[in-house]
């Protein structure tokens, strides 16, 4: 039996790591920034609006065997929240700059805005503002609304208005035959209307209108008294049944029998100046409603359902992205937000790639430059004098003149003519 050894010489060949690349094929598989698959992004983020990152992120492990961390989940879901307001953002920006016709022309739609506080970060609350746009089939009964959608931001009252234009010019509340707008007192939301639907019915969230019909009941008979209860039945029946005017000629009779109250004068000027609003008989007849409970309900529902948890307490910055998230959601668009949220991310992921490439050349062009400058200047040879009868062929063999690297000098040997005769036209040119 032979044994033949075998011995093999491998050659080990190092390079350097590889850097960051974009490869073609993820926009041909429309992937996502990041590690996770597009259906299990929009699973994960869709999860996350409506339950908490914790309990979002076990739900998705048991459903699809993907084992994510909070955090994880938190900043994915945050992302698209942030990649979706930026949409919103540029749509309005567009609409306020260009003034577009409205998609649609409603019949009639019903606008209704409120406010609702949240709890943030080392002990503060802001106040998320939320609108509400109804359309009311008139021969439904009345107050009834159907296809109700939300838009909402932690903002003030300015930014608001400019950022609900994007919700407002998509249902065509400028374009709608009738309009009205169903409001407390506040007065920032009386400037809401005069920028979205100046012309519409303004009404008076009836039972704000009755709280302070009681606060005078209250000044006159005491909080509490059989008297004030009452008195209040009666006036809430006279401000539902006969309108604004006639509860403020009770109110005043009441007022003369009573000077050494008080306390109506505050009550007594929020009525008055809000009389035009009161006139309920009119709405109903026309079939609107009289409260603002839509509003109401969203901010207990769409607002407060997701983000006033159990010990919840949230950064500023990422409230936004996610009522952003829960108003499309609860607006039934889901499929269409989340196509935006797509092309939101895969474009800010190109604008990355394009200024990371950007700084990876200015940094290389800012290092060859600093090199040029501290590269040390290289002192020219001093050239050898040659006697003047020594002629070029017959220098010696050693000697070089300085020149640039890479080509030999004049007095080179390589540059030595052999031949006599360009010995010879050496020596006469010389």
């Amino acid at each position: 039996m032979v044994v033949e050894t075998l011995c093999l010489n491998v050659a080990t060949v190092s390079a350097p790591p590889a850097k960051p690349a974009f490869f073609p094929l993820d926009d041909e598989l429309a992937l996502l920034p990041g590690r996770l698959t597009p259906r299990l992004l929009e699973e994960l983020v869709h999860l996350a609006i409506w339950m908490p990152f914790a309990q979002a992120a076990k739900q998705l492990k048991r459903s699809t065997r993907v084992e994510l961390s909070e955090p994880t989940v938190r900043r994915q879901t945050l992302a698209a929240g942030a990649a979706y307001v930026a949409v919103q953002s540029a749509q309005a920006e567009h609409i306020l700059q260009t003034c577009p016709p409205c998609p649609c022309a409603p019949e009639c739609v019903v606008v209704s805005a409120d406010g609702a506080m949240v709890p943030l970060r080392h002990g503060e609350w802001a106040e998320v503002k939320t609108l509400v746009i109804g359309e009311r089939d008139p021969a439904a009964p009345a107050g009834d609304l159907h296809t109700l959608s939300y838009f909402s931001r932690l903002s003030d009252a300015a930014s608001f208005g400019d950022a609900a234009v994007v919700e407002t010019h998509r249902r065509g509340v400028a374009a709608a035959d009738r309009v009205a707008g169903v409001v407390d007192g506040a007065e920032w939301l009386q400037g809401f209307l005069d920028l979205h639907c100046p012309d519409a019915v303004r009404i008076l969230d009836f039972p704000h209108g009755v709280e302070h019909v009681n606060l005078v009941g209250q000044a006159v008979f005491g909080a509490g008294t059989p008297e004030a209860s009452t008195w209040l039945a009666t006036q809430r029946h006279t401000l539902k049944h006969e309108g604004g005017a006639a509860l403020l000629s009770a109110l005043r009779s009441l007022m003369e029998a009573h000077p050494e109250a008080e306390g109506c004068r505050v009550p007594m000027a929020y009525l008055s100046k809000r009389v035009k609003q009161m006139e309920y008989p009119l709405f109903q007849a026309a079939g609107w409603p009289l409260g603002s409970g839509v509003v109401e309900s969203a901010n207990k529902v769409v607002v407060e359902g997701r983000l006033k948890g159990a010990g919840m307490r949230w950064a500023r910055d990422n409230v936004n992205p996610m009522v952003a998230l829960r108003t499309v959601v609860y607006s039934d668009r889901w499929d269409e937000g989340w196509a935006d949220i797509v092309r939101a991310l895969c474009e800010g992921e190109r604008e990355g790639r394009t200024r990371r490439r950007r700084q990876r050349r200015s940094r290389r062009v800012c290092q060859e430059a600093a090199s040029r400058v501290a590269a040390p200047v290289k002192q020219a040879e001093p050239v050898p004098t040659e006697a003047p009868s020594q002629v070029a062929g017959d220098q010696p063999r050693g000697a070089t003149k300085a020149t640039e690297p890479g080509r030999p000098a004049a007095a080179h040997p390589w540059r030595r003519a052999w031949s006599k005769r360009r010995q010879a036209e050496q020596v006469s040119t010389a």
